[in-house]
Formats: C-alpha cells, structure tokens, sequence
C-alpha cells in the first residue's frame, strides 16, 4: 500500500519531516519491492517504528515504510528458548505471544512503546548489572539489504555480521525478523525507595552499602534523582521463579501513583514550571516526597515497564560503571554553578559489557546517567554541558537520544567502528538506508 506522504513527528517532538510518500508492506516480498523501486527512483527509504527515539535516526525524508503490519510471532525453539518475532512487534506486545510458551525476555527498558527493531537498533536497554541490553539477546535475523535481497544472519548463517546487525542503528537494511534469546518466566519483586543521596556518591562504603554494592547485589538496580534535592529514589527488582506468589499494585494504587501522579500531575507542574521557574526546587521536592516508596511483585513485564506521557526530551551516556558517583558530582556542580532550574530527574541505570559493535556497553560493563527537560524547555545549554562532562569520562551517547556527536568522535569511540562502516558498504553501498543523522553520526 502506498500513500502520499503526511507530516511525521517522534513522539518528543524533536523531528518532523514529510516523506516523499509512505509505504505498508504486509510481507518480505513487499518490503524488497518497495526498496528495488526507491532506490530506482534515487530515494533513500527508512523504516519506522512507534517514532521514541529522540534523534534523527527513523527520519525518512524520501520513502517511509511503517512495518506495523510485520508483526507477531513466527517461530518457536522451545529446546534453546528462542522466539522468532516479526520485525514491527511492540514490545508490549511480546508477553502475550510468548508467556503461554513459558518464556520472558531477560530484560526490558522501562518504556515498551518501541517495536523489537527499532529497540535493538538503537540500543535500548533496561538495567542490572548481569543483563545486556536487548541487542545482546539477539541471535538471529533476517533483512533486506540495499539491493533489495534477503540475508539471514544466525550463528550458522553469516554469523560473522551478527555483532553489526543485531545493532545496526538502520543503516544496513530493513529488519524483518528478530530472533531473542528468552528465560523461563518469571516474577519481580520491585521495592522503591528515597535512599540518601549522598550516600551513593561517597568513595567508601556507608553502611547500607556503596553504590557499586548495591549494583552487585541486585538483581536489577537504578535511581533517578531530583536536581535540587538531597535523596534520591532507589528502585530494586529481585527475581523470583514463576510460581512464586505476586503482590500486584492494586487498581487504585496503579491510578494513583502512575497516572494521577507520576503523570497526571507532574504535567501539571512542570507546565507550571515552565511559566515559574523558580518553584522548580519546591516542587522536585514534593515529588521526591510523593513518589518512590512502595513495594509489589508481579510478572516481570508488569514491572520492568512504566506508563509515561509527560514528553520530555532526553540525553543519555554510557561511562564506565565506577566512574558513575564523580560524573553524578560534576553534574552538581554544574547545575549549581550555572542557578539552573532543573525540573526533570536524572536516571541512573547500568549494564553487563558486550561484545556488539556500536553498542554503548561495547567491551565494558556501563552505567548510563540520562538527563531530560520538559519538552516545552530548550535542552540545548543543559544538554551540551553535560554532554561535555561524560565525555570526560569516556562516555558514549545513546543512538536514539539527543546528542551532538559526529561520525570522527564516534570512531574514537567504538574499536569496531571502521568494520561497521565496511559491513555498510558492502550491504548498502549505494546509501538507500542513509538519512542526515546517519550521515552525521556514520559519515557518508
């Protein structure tokens, strides 16, 4: 199906572009057609998924091709405990495809509005410090190269391109099939809590512990903290087996803290905010006291995710694991320094090194501090700055969040990145994938 193409916005409303016309394909066949004819007619062509990424990446000035249709379950390993997915499942999706044949996926983000392509295709990742991100359970996949053809990539089949491909960031070919490594089901027990902040960042052990100990020691570990404020909010999942018993949130409890509160009302203030900015620290610290103290347990996509829709806009960077509490410092002392008002917290997760090619844990165990404004804020002086301090550190940005990196830092960066750009130009050498962040961030 073709239509002439509308405006398109992500969902932070950072881009917008009108594509020369959109496409729908409802199998391979179509999505192979629709490539030959691009390319024939000089257009590049870009497949989009649920448009969270902050960047540029899924911009399509020439061809789009929605793949909401490519979606569901194809195949089964049930011996390795392996699923098949077509390329434009939704996260949210994926439970109930693959729960009634006793699996899980290892990990997830904490927003699953993103189809498995666009996920691995932009790193996206959860936290803990024994779990990759979802690229790293990747073991298979089937695309369309830039001549139109079809490449399978499994650990029989061209495995040699599977550390490029599983974290392609789009620009290698159109993804039609994924296929993920899964665990058994299983339970989360999720405890949150307001912890000191102070005590994350000292360099010795308090005693609850260093923040390296608490990382260590559970199973899934992150804090986000309220500039302005002296705690932060801890949240801990533990894994339980599948016949554990659960203690969901009840429906009120749910409403309440994430609809009424966590949304309902933080759009409220931060819109407010916006008009007043000096009330930003008292209401950071309302919110520190209103949220982040509760315990449940229930299936484990139920509490890896949460609803968000305040927009927001977001920079995200992966630093070595113990360089965490001095960057957290600097970001204080930043945000001190300057009298900023600073509205939205700062997240910190962490993640188990791999062996992905752009992938931001490449060959290190990571933690990832994201800084956010409110998406009616300019980001620009915050973002930059801070951007400036995790580069000291070594820090690598998130593909699908805000940056200002260029294809030469990028290549200091990433050991594979030169064997990146090979694998692109042999499966897209005539740049049918490209769009200008490709360009930017891969070179031309």
């Amino acid at each position: 199906m073709t239509a002439s193409g509308a405006v398109w916005r992500n969902w932070s409303r950072t881009e917008e572009v009108r594509p020369r016309r959109v496409e729908r394909p409802t199998s391979a066949g179509a999505v192979q057609r629709a490539i030959i004819a691009a390319a024939r007619s000089g257009l590049p062509i870009k497949a989009v998924g649920a448009g969270h990424s902050f960047t540029g990446i899924a911009v399509a000035p020439g061809v789009q091709l929605d793949l909401s249709a490519l979606s569901g379950l194809i195949g089964v390993d049930g011996e390795r405990k392996r699923v098949t997915l077509a390329a434009g499942t939704r996260l949210y999706d994926i439970p109930a495809l693959i729960e009634p044949l006793g699996l899980a996926m290892p990990n997830l983000g904490d927003i699953d509005r993103q189809s498995i392509s666009g996920a691995i295709s932009t790193g996206t990742h959860g936290t803990g410090a024994e779990f990759t991100g979802i690229a790293g359970q990747v073991r298979g996949a089937v695309l369309v190269t830039g001549d139109g053809s079809l490449l399978r990539i499994s650990e029989s089949e061209n495995a040699e391109l599977l550390p490029a491909v599983a974290l392609g960031l789009g620009a290698l070919g159109i993804l039609i099939e994924v296929t993920l490594q899964c665990v058994d089901c299983f339970v989360l027990h999720a405890q949150e809590r307001p912890i000191p902040l102070g005590g994350l960042l000292e360099a010795e052990p308090t005693e609850h512990g260093s923040l390296a100990d608490r990382v260590r020691s559970s199973d899934h570990f992150e804090f986000y903290w309220f500039p302005h404020t002296r705690t932060a909010v801890s949240k801990t999942n533990t894994r339980l087996p599948a016949s554990a018993s659960t203690s969901p949130l009840s429906p009120f409890a749910y409403w309440l803290d994430d609809v009424v509160l966590s949304n309902g009302v933080y759009r409220a203030t931060c819109a407010a905010a916006v008009a007043v900015p000096t009330i930003i620290p008292r209401i950071n610290g309302m919110a520190e006291r209103l949220m982040g103290n509760r315990e449940f347990s229930d299936r484990s996509h139920r509490v890896f995710a949460t609803r968000r829709t305040v927009r927001f806009r977001e920079m995200e960077y992966a630093i070595p694991a113990e360089c965490v509490p001095d960057a957290l410092r600097d970001i204080m002392r930043l945000i001190d320094e300057r009298g900023w008002r600073i509205s939205f917290p700062i997240e910190v997760r962490f993640a188990r090194g791999d062996d992905l090619w752009l992938s931001t844990a490449q060959g290190r165990d990571s933690g990832y501090i994201a800084v956010h404004r409110y998406y009616r804020e300019d980001p620009t002086e915050y973002f930059e700055a801070v951007e400036q301090i995790m580069l000291g550190y070594g820090g690598r940005p998130h593909w699908g969040k805000m940056h200002t990196r260029q294809s030469e830092d990028l290549r200091a960066m990433y050991p594979h990145f030169d064997d990146f750009l090979a694998v692109r130009d042999r499966l897209d050498p005539q740049r049918v994938f490209a769009n200008p962040y490709l360009n930017r961030v891969l070179g031309e």
